[in-house]
């Protein structure tokens, strides 16, 4: 059994916690199909909401190689396909020329997705007579032939364009008659029938994805969003066989005003994506049974007991219930944490199943991480965050509100010291909207009543992403979320070591 837990160790690859790098390694393979996807795949619903590592990329992954697979033709647009700070540097601001962005940056979006679409269609290595595509290969070679530009050149050269007219030396009647030419897309209107006919017999997906990256809540930065929101939803409807997908990360979404008002009119075109512990257990699950196939009809369970020792069945002795509490119920959490174990087993050459003293020796590289992480998605919104987490080094796990209180009234006066970009936001802030985003962010935990509906069993700390609804304002009591603990080196409450008066 030694030899053969040895040999398992070696073999089992959970796979990379990114699905771009992970669709080559047997992400198709493991994938875990839920009904979200299933709508999505379907394309009763076009918009992916999710939190960073929640699985909006394994999503698209799938969804772009089984559309190929089925002979439509993808469009994949990533980050290095778009600069917040490019267009920030480029665009003048609505102050400057008295522009209403969102309108540009919808008009933009449109002309260029469907420029976009043409250009790919005219990739067919057989040629048809068909006058429609002859229309629309004509139009391409005459307009759009940059060589060596990048994917959204025309949005920046359209958004110019409107830019000119706006805020540029024209007479009041050609402005007006030029811009309503470019809003309405005079340019290629006359080329949507033909293209509408082309896509009778051809499919084309657009996947949008990682829209986040980068993201700085500047004026160009949201109107790019909220512009872009508006284009697919209108794009989708021009074609049976044209399906445009995007993901939006979720506080994104809420911290987009312009948006959030869009979205509300479209809620059935929205798909949430979060998991539940169990489908988390079945990510892992799923990539056991891949790396070692004589597992392959075991259950979950077994799967993961080939993994991890079984405990008594409480918290802190079962590596499940470990492990899970220490995720925001993100899968790449769970990869990362796992992945983790592994390596320091592979360090000590213990063997598997790997128990909780394993566990606790690879939870502090992974708790390290992950903190870095989260002060790093929140850097546009909270600069230096980290350094407000840092103020709660040492402390116990565990605060009753007056003591959090007083803790975060210190950070805001300055008292505990934070990083010179902590303290200009920090300004204008008070205790209670300190703790508020301390729990929207994931730092924090908020006591409820054992058994209500967001807990499971015992538990009584609940996290933002299990009671989104929850007021924090009503809550007495918190806890450290014990994803940040290893890393802070935070503390149980110890009779025999006075607590600061902070300690609650």
């Amino acid at each position: 059994m030694g030899t053969v837990a040895a040999q398992d160790k070696n073999t089992i690859d959970l796979g990379a916690p990114a699905a771009e790098r992970d669709i080559d390694r047997g992400l198709e393979h493991y994938f875990l199909e839920s009904d979200a996807f299933r709508r999505v795949l379907r394309g009763e619903t076009t918009v992916i909401l999710g939190n960073r590592g929640a699985g909006k990329s394994a999503i698209f992954q799938i969804v772009a190689r089984r559309s190929r697979a089925n002979g439509a033709r993808v469009i994949e647009l990533a980050p290095e396909d778009y600069s917040y700070e490019m267009l920030q540097r480029t665009m003048q601001t609505e102050e400057q020329g008295s522009w209403a962005k969102q309108g540009a940056y919808a008009a933009a979006w449109k002309y260029t997705l469907l420029v976009l679409v043409m250009k790919e269609l005219c990739k067919k290595q057989v040629r048809s007579k068909n006058a429609s595509e002859a229309a629309i290969r004509k139009y391409v070679r005459d307009h759009h032939r940059q060589p060596g530009m990048g994917k959204l050149w025309a949005l920046i050269s359209y958004l110019k364009r409107l830019e000119g007219f706006k805020i540029g030396p024209y007479e009041a009647q050609v402005k007006t008659k030029e811009l309503e030419r470019l809003y309405k897309l005079e340019e290629i209107r006359h080329l949507v029938p033909h293209l509408q006919k082309a896509l009778t017999d051809q499919q084309v997906v657009v996947v949008i994805d990682e829209l986040d990256k980068g993201w700085d809540s500047s004026e160009d930065a949201q109107a790019f969003i909220s512009g872009l929101f508006q284009a697919c939803v209108a794009l989708n409807g021009l074609s049976a066989n044209l399906r445009m997908y995007i993901s939006l990360r979720q506080e994104l979404y809420e911290n987009t005003p312009s948006l959030y008002e869009d979205a509300q009119k479209h809620r059935d075109l929205i798909e949430s994506v979060s998991w539940s512990e169990a489908d988390l257990r079945s990510l892992i699950a799923r990539r056991i049974r891949y790396s070692l196939p004589r597992l392959a009809e075991a259950t979950d369970e077994k799967c993961w007991n080939a993994l991890f020792a079984a405990g008594r069945g409480t918290r802190r002795d079962d590596a499940f219930r470990y492990i899970v509490d220490r995720t925001l119920h993100r899968p790449r959490e769970m990869i990362l944490f796992c992945t983790q174990c592994l390596h320091t087993a592979g360090e000590r050459r213990s063997p598997l199943p790997l128990r909780m003293d394993t566990i606790a020796l690879a939870e502090f590289e992974y708790s390290r991480g992950r903190t870095h992480d989260v002060a790093a998605e929140q850097r546009f919104q909270y600069p230096d965050v980290l350094s407000v987490f840092e103020a709660f080094r040492g402390q116990v796990h565990t605060f009753e509100r007056r003591s959090l209180e007083y803790l975060c009234l210190e950070i805001i006066t300055g008292e505990v010291t934070v990083g010179a970009r902590a303290r200009r936001w920090l300004a204008d802030y008070d205790e209670d909207t300190l703790i508020d985003v301390l729990w929207k962010i994931g730092f924090l935990t908020a006591e409820v009543a054992a058994g209500t509906a967001c807990t499971d069993g015992p538990l009584t700390f609940v996290g933002h992403h299990q009671a989104p609804q929850l007021d924090v304002r009503n809550v007495r009591r918190f806890a450290i979320h014990p994803m940040f603990r290893a890393c802070l080196g935070t503390r149980e409450v110890d009779a025999d070591i006075p607590c600061r008066r902070h300690g609650g």
